[in-house]
Formats: structure tokens, C-alpha cells, sequence
């Protein structure tokens, strides 16, 4: 004999929203943790400052002392390139943001409540977009600030912000299967952020590649934070540096959603099985 407790009656009693309950689940658990950023303002604040920091420190300490093989403003190249390496570190925001929500047991409690297991997941997504989006605003007025410009159509200028957003979007997929699978917070802040670095500087995000030794420019080349910031640069209109012959070179814009609808079909699925298999 199976005996309902009150929380179980209630959502069984309560009016099936039109929008579904899966939905329903989503915008709970998204609004939860919307809350918990705004509750603690200083996260916020220098998740919206270190942008900030990389558009002020690149445009003015390298503005002048790196030529761009076209002639180019470097200012203009940078921005698409920062913006590249902003949206790839929703990666350690999201992986450290789980684990903490792990460590405390919070995802145990999600386990034992009625909503959709798979909703957790993707709720926790879809608040973790609403700090990108505002990242990305902040770095637009910073990028406008020191001299960054569009000079493409507005269309092409939305298709640029919309890409970058999804790959940042995949990348939280990917922060998520990490935290879930960490041990522990420790670990996540190591974790989130020790591949970030290193696949941000073997791109094209700051510099032209032409520099670079062949094997490494080949690895630039199909790097999936180049075909980005390139991208960006193509749809902005912004200076390129004079991009090589190679297929992701020569569509940078086809790659970046290719590489992103890659990694949301991967880890979306390893994520929500890793929430639903884990235990403790």
C-alpha cells in the first residue's frame, strides 16, 4: 500500500498547464536558480566584470602593437574573438554552479520531487543563458566604448549574437556533465576552466594563426573557439586577418553551429543520464 504525501496530491490535483508539465518543471527550476544568482549580486558582478576587463585590457595594452595582415582595425578584430572566449567559460560557470548544487545535496533533493527528472537539466540550461545573454550586453557596450564597430546588416549582426549564444549554450550542456560527474567543488573550479585557457590561445581569438608553427595552425584551424570568433568577425563585418584556405576557415560561420549543435546533441544526453544514474 503506497501512501501519497502532500506534495505528490497537490501536483496531482493541480490544473495541467496548457504549455505542458515538462515546461512547467523547466521554468520552475530555471526561476530557482535565477533567484539564487540575484540573492548573491557579487557573482553577478564579476561575471559581468572580467569581460569587461579582457575588452579594456587587450584593446588598449595590444590595440597598437599588433598588426593585422589586412590592415585592419585590431580593435575590431579583438571584440568577436573576446566574445568567443567569454561565451566558452558558460563551460566553468555551469560546471562549478552544479557541483555546488551536488555538494549540498540539492540535486539528491530534485530526485525525490515530482517533476520531470530530464527538466532539471534543462531548466538549470536555460537560467544559466539568462547571465550569458547579460555578459554578452555588458561586452557590447564595453566593445562600443573603445572603438568596436558593426558594418554589416542588422540581420547578419542578430545571426552573429544567435550563434554565439548557442555554442555558449552547448558549452553549459558540457559544464553540467562535468559538475555532475566531479567529486567535488574543488575539483569543478579546476576542472571548468583548465582546457578554457590553453583552447582559447591556440585560436585565432586574439591573433592571426599565420604566425603560428604549420601543426599548430592546422589545430587552429578546425579549433571550434576560431571558427567562432571568426564567424563573428564575418557577420560583423569586422576585420578576419587574412584566414586560410581550410574548410572551417572558409565557412567559419556553417562550422560554429556545426560544433554546437555537436555538443548539445552529446551532452545533452550524457547529462541528464549522469543526473538521473547519480547517487550521493
Amino acid at each position: 500500500m503506497s501512501i501519497a504525501t502532500p506534495t505528490m496530491q497537490s501536483a496531482n490535483n493541480a490544473a495541467r498547464p496548457w504549455y505542458g508539465w515538462f515546461v512547467n518543471d523547466c521554468i520552475a527550476v530555471a526561476k530557482r536558480q535565477i533567484i539564487t544568482v540575484l540573492r548573491i549580486p557579487q557573482t553577478l558582478f564579476f561575471a559581468l566584470f572580467q569581460p569587461v576587463l579582457f575588452v579594456l585590457l587587450f584593446s588598449f595594452v595590444f590595440g597598437g602593437a599588433i598588426p593585422l595582415p589586412d590592415g585592419g582595425s585590431y580593435r575590431e578584430y579583438l571584440l568577436p574573438g573576446i566574445f568567443a572566449q567569454t561565451v566558452t567559460f558558460a563551460v566553468a560557470a555551469a560546471t562549478v554552479g552544479v557541483a555546488e548544487d551536488t555538494s549540498k545535496g540539492i540535486m539528491d533533493r530534485f530526485r525525490t520531487l515530482p517533476v520531470n527528472q530530464a527538466a532539471v537539466i534543462v531548466g538549470r540550461s536555460f537560467a544559466e543563458m539568462v547571465e550569458r545573454v547579460l555578459v554578452i550586453t555588458v561586452m557590447s557596450v564595453a566593445g562600443l566604448v573603445v572603438g568596436w564597430r558593426t558594418h554589416s546588416s542588422l540581420f547578419n549582426v542578430l545571426m552573429a549574437y544567435v550563434m554565439y549564444l548557442l555554442f555558449a549554450y552547448a558549452l553549459t550542456w558540457m559544464g553540467i556533465f562535468v559538475g555532475l560527474s566531479v567529486p567535488s567543488v574543488q575539483v569543478a573550479q579546476t576542472a571548468g576552466v583548465a582546457w578554457v585557457f590553453p583552447l582559447t590561445f591556440l585560436s585565432n581569438a586574439f591573433v592571426p594563426t599565420q604566425g603560428m608553427p604549420v601543426l599548430l595552425q592546422h589545430f587552429a584551424a578546425w579549433n571550434p573557439i576560431s571558427c567562432l570568433a571568426l564567424g563573428g568577425r564575418t557577420l560583423f563585418g569586422n576585420p578576419t586577418g587574412t584566414p586560410g584556405d581550410a574548410f572551417p576557415q572558409q565557412h567559419p560561420v556553417l562550422m560554429a553551429f556545426v560544433w554546437s549543435t555537436a555538443i548539445i546533441a552529446v551532452f545533452s544526453v550524457l547529462a541528464v543520464r549522469k543526473f538521473r544514474n547519480k547517487r550521493g
